[in-house]
């Protein structure tokens, strides 16, 4: 028994780091509703707080036109210039994750997540340095959404 517990934990434990890697960067929050509803109501809180929506994407209806298949899967693209320029006049290269993404999706469970991009990932990743401010917004911003679409 105890070399089963020898052998089982760092397996356990590589699994587990190997999990968190995958998704370095992103915040996750777990939805009570399915995808569509989940991005239906993410949309509409965005849009009552002055985020334009750019796109909405559905990956399983995309899986589906190839012959494919894939769990509920959607994207949905928002922003509002007043927020992102300023993080551009910062460091202009956080361009190329503007706008701001939501990814929503089924696990093999069932259950449904809300995930995007960690402000703070973004400050990392392009090196911002002054927009600690429109940072904090933004990431209060985007929790605030994130809970409003999955409570």
């Amino acid at each position: 028994m105890n070399i089963l517990k020898i052998v089982a934990l760092p397996l356990l434990l590589a699994l587990c780091a190997s999990a968190v890697q995958a998704a370095e960067g992103l915040v996750v929050v777990k939805s009570n509703h399915n995808v569509a509803a989940t991005a239906d109501k993410l949309e509409a809180v965005l849009s009552e707080n002055g985020m334009k929506i750019m796109n909405r994407i559905n990956h399983a209806a995309g899986a589906e036109s190839a012959g494919l298949e894939l769990r509920p899967t959607e994207v949905v693209i928002f922003g509002n210039p007043k927020v992102g320029s300023p993080l551009m006049q910062c460091a202009q290269s956080v361009a190329v994750d503007l706008p701001q993404k939501a990814l929503i999706w089924e696990d093999e469970s069932g259950q449904v997540w809300l995930g995007y991009n960690d402000p703070e990932y973004l400050k990392a990743r392009h090196a911002i340095e002054g927009c600690d401010a429109v940072l904090e917004k933004v990431s209060g911003a985007l929790s605030n959404f994130a809970g409003a679409a999955t409570r």
